[in-house]
């Protein structure tokens, strides 16, 4: 059983370890990469316990970034007579 349902935005990125992460009451911190979110992974893991939370995220939001990445918008010059 999952100690804790957590949602994604409740969770911090993690650059140096390239994963979203989630304090463990032992100390050290729940993860979970973007790579597992893209395969459907709901499961955070803790390296030190046998902890585990549940994440509660939109699948999409994490397949739309590998597919279809966000195109900054295309400006356009505008004359003035």
């Amino acid at each position: 059983m999952s100690y804790d349902d957590v949602e994604i935005e409740d969770m911090e990125w993690n650059q140096e370890l390239q994963a979203y992460t989630y304090p463990c009451p032992c100390g050290d911190l729940f993860q979970i990469t973007k790579e597992d979110l893209k395969l459907g992974e709901e499961i955070a893991r803790c390296p030190s316990c046998s902890l585990y939370i549940t994440v509660i995220y939109n699948i999409e939001d994490f397949l739309q970034d590998s597919h279809n990445p966000i195109q900054p918008s295309k400006q356009q010059s505008l004359s003035v007579a």
